[in-house]
């Protein structure tokens, strides 16, 4: 039997005086043929990782060991492993890589999702500022203005389910890139359409809203391929504050901008911002980690770990998706959730100027602290929630806890408006109420990964369909309660809504009851009672 291993003869070996040392031809000889019958003990030893066998034959020194033979070009075997053999090929890093090419893959497509929705909400919110300047120069009356800023919602509402099959069928990749381009052109062509005329600058606003309907469900089809279950509440609400800051760089710089250049220059700046983005995002995402060549094994293995299934999707299951009790206490909190932070989202400008009295600039700069603030809450939402999972809590119970702080905080701040008279503290009760509704990033947000992550694009299509029409309805319901009404008839409205919600979130949601479940409910109900109670005495009173 041929040898296939190559054997060292010892350095430590000194053979008697009176025996010639073997010559290399000798050797060569020798380990040819390879067998032994008895062998000392005292002579077998060990090297670094090479098995020694020596043993005297007349004059000559012989190794003879059998060996099986093995296929040299795979790796070796674990009785032969060298010393400093400790990692597998995967886990050796690379001499002289950058630490940008060693930061997760996962993260940059994140980072990536944060800085298109930060694009996102500059291009929406730039018109609640520059509404104000507009509606002077073309005598708008509150109506008018109601409509126009509804008007987005128009094509925001059409493309919510599309969008989330499109990203599931083709991936998320092509959709948001997709959405990113034609939302910002859209927003380019805004000052041309305004002087045309009113038809066309609301034709114009719902195309806009076409291109941004499809972004959620993009986003929410990418991180759920790449986004680990143990990272997800930190990812969403990492992406979501994106929209956050969005909208604080948008009312910081709008009000500038219309000061020194006019309000068209709002539009035209911002919306050329897109071409930057799309850029960088054809050249470093893909819609999957299984079609990105540069990811490293052992992220691909981390993120594959926790998937649900690699197939794509090639239809989607309407029947059973539209027969979950989950899915429609989604729809409904998502209408009850968006029906307030969209009013706060377009008329809170117009709030801060016609109530607490500050121009134009003043009114900018204070829209941005409720931002800011739940820019921050979304965060620090995002890390209780993932550490409360990570420690063994239902994801479902967690998932309740942050919406019912995301419903029952902004109910409490809205009330408490009426009561105020001071415009700090007024503007304060707004942060507070923005920041609690933050939490629901790691609640309403990620709950629809938690049920049905293959066709969570889609679900988010569906949820978001009805959170979009309550902001149709509630933008527009907004400017006609003020033309025969008040502020207070507003957040009235709102409030009652975000108990609604706080039922159905804690009623008909998922299967598994969160502990503090009763408790909530009977605050919900003394709230709803005192609120009714108030609303007696203000009425008995005024008479």
């Amino acid at each position: 039997m041929n040898c296939t291993k190559a054997f060292i003869v010892s350095s430590s070996y000194s053979p008697p005086h009176h025996h010639r040392p073997p010559d290399n031809n000798t050797i060569r000889k020798h380990t040819s043929t390879c067998h032994f019958s008895s062998f000392n003990k005292n002579h077998f030893s060990l090297g670094e990782g090479v098995l020694l066998v020596r043993k005297k034959i007349g004059t000559k020194i012989r190794a003879d060991v059998k060996s099986e033979p093995y296929d040299i070009t795979g790796s070796p075997p674990d009785s032969i492993r060298f010393k400093d053999d400790k990692k597998d090929d995967d886990d050796i890093e690379e001499e002289g890589v950058v630490w940008w090419e060693e930061f997760p893959k996962r993260w940059v497509i994140v980072i990536l999702c944060f800085s298109a929705f930060l694009l996102c909400n500059m291009d929406r919110v730039n018109m609640s500022i520059a509404i104000l300047p507009m509606a002077s120069e073309y005598n708008w009356n509150s109506t008018t203005v109601g409509l126009i800023q509804s008007s987005f919602f128009w094509g925001y509402l059409l493309t919510q389910i599309a969008g989330g099959i499109w990203a599931d069928t083709v991936g998320g990749k092509r959709v948001l890139a997709f959405g990113v381009v034609w939302w910002s052109v859209a927003t380019i062509l805004t000052p041309v359409a305004a002087k045309i005329g009113l038809p066309f600058l609301l034709v114009v606003r719902a195309l806009m809203g076409i291109g941004e309907g499809v972004a959620m469900p993009a986003m929410n089809n990418l991180l759920s391929k790449w986004v680990p279950v143990s990272e997800r509440s930190r990812s969403l609400a990492l992406v979501y504050s994106g929209m956050y800051l969005g909208s604080v760089t948008g009312l910081a710089f709008s009000p500038f901008l219309i000061h020194q250049y006019g309000w068209p220059s709002v539009f035209y700046s911002f919306g050329s911002l897109g071409t930057v983005w799309v850029a960088l995002w054809l050249s470093k995402a893909q819609s999957s980690p299984l079609e990105d060549p540069e990811l490293r094994p052992a992220e691909k293995r981390l993120i594959l770990s926790s998937r649900v299934s690699k197939e794509p999707v090639k239809s989607i299951p309407w029947k059973a998706i539209l027969s979950k009790g989950p899915v429609w206490a989604l729809i409904v909190c998502h209408f009850c959730h968006n029906w307030g932070t969209f009013i706060l989202l377009t008329w809170m400008p117009t709030y801060y100027n016609q109530v607490l009295k500050f121009n134009l600039t003043e009114s900018g700069l204070l829209c941005v602290l409720p931002w800011l603030t739940m820019a921050f809450s979304a965060n620090l939402g995002g890390w209780i929630a993932d550490t409360l999972v990570s420690r063994g809590f239902s994801v479902t119970s967690v998932r309740k806890i942050m919406q019912t702080v995301g419903f029952l905080g902004p109910a409490f701040f809205l009330t408490q408006l009426s009561h105020i008279n001071s415009p700090g503290m007024a503007v304060l009760c707004m942060a507070c109420s923005q920041g609690t509704d933050a939490f629901s990033q790691s609640g309403l947000y990620s709950n629809h990964q938690d049920i049905a992550p293959r066709y969570s694009g889609v679900l988010l299509g569906l949820s978001n369909t009805a959170g979009v029409l309550a902001g149709v309805l509630g933008t527009a319901a907004t400017g006609y309660i003020l033309q025969h009404g008040s502020w207070d008839d507003v957040f009235k409205v709102s409030v009652g809504l975000y108990l609604v919600g706080t039922k159905q979130n804690i009623k008909n949601g998922m299967v598994i009851k969160c502990a503090i479940s009763q408790e909530v409910l009977q605050i919900v109900d003394t709230i709803v009672k005192l609120q009714g109670l108030k609303e007696q005495v203000d009425a008995s009173l005024s008479r």
